[in-house]
């Protein structure tokens, strides 16, 4: 690893402005309700009837309203509920973008059960927290890290589980467009999270053999040479560089407990 990698890795993160509200370990919760949330509202969208998902939206409902309700100030709730519906919001485009669906009926339904009923200052706080979590790229960022990561290794086991070409090939152009767009829309971070998905995928497959032969190992072969062609190289590098030293520490911290066994 360069010298200018490693600094680069231990570059400082800039800020979480939000994180007197919301501390990293309920960001983070927040981003894996929202994925459970997501997965909920699709297996009610693909296989129960009307009144069936209206039925499992509702507790849904119920239950996340609850989970944001539990904390402890007003504005507190407010930044919950928007990472939730953030979280929701971008689950929904990536399976729309990947999959090519035109609609997912019960996250529709999700998304507005969980803001009707909102008083309007409780509305007002809600559009204010919503947009804070994008209006610096530190703020949130726990959660921003655990939601791309379970978007990202999501759309990447759905890649590489898929028998036919043409829906793998698909698959991979909307993670691989998720990416690129990641550091564009993040300067300073995007790389961070990119790198991050890009690790936990070399661990899943040094761990579980994934994506050793065949389509998946083509595909997964061509999502990291698009990355390492089409990245800006100082985003590429420190990517690349900090995943690499993730897998190693990964690597490393597994060797006592092998050596115990055998």
């Amino acid at each position: 690893m360069t010298q200018n990698a490693s600094a680069a890795i231990a570059s400082s993160i800039p800020d979480d402005t939000l994180a007197t509200l919301v501390e990293a370990g309920v960001q983070k919760h927040a981003a894996r309700m929202a994925q459970d949330g997501f997965a909920q509202v699709f297996r009610l969208t693909l296989n129960e009837d009307d009144e069936g998902r209206a039925r499992g939206v509702k507790l849904l409902t119920t239950a996340l309203r609850n989970w944001s309700n539990a904390a402890d100030r007003d504005e507190a709730r407010a930044l919950r509920l928007a990472m939730i519906v953030a979280g929701l919001d971008q689950w929904g485009l990536a399976y729309s973008q990947a999959f090519g669906l035109a609609a997912i009926p019960g996250l529709t339904e999700l998304v507005g059960a969980l803001r009707t009923g909102l008083e309007p200052q409780q509305e007002a706080r809600f559009l204010q927290q919503f947009a804070a979590i994008d209006a610096a790229e530190g703020n949130a960022i726990d959660f921003k890290i655990d939601l791309r990561r379970g978007i990202h290794i999501a759309l990447w086991h759905a890649m590489i589980a898929s028998n036919e070409r043409e829906q793998a090939t698909m698959i991979l152009t909307r993670l691989g467009g998720m990416m690129f767009a990641l550091v564009e829309l993040m300067p300073e971070l995007g790389w961070r999270l990119v790198a991050d998905a890009l690790a936990n995928i070399q661990i899943q497959c040094l761990a579980d053999g994934l994506a050793a032969e065949g389509l998946a190992r083509e595909m997964n072969e061509a999502l990291f040479a698009a990355l390492s062609q089409e990245l800006p190289a100082q985003h590429r590098d420190r990517a690349m560089a900090y995943a690499t030293q993730a897998v190693l520490r990964w690597q490393q911290a597994r060797r006592p407990a092998d050596g115990t066994t055998h």
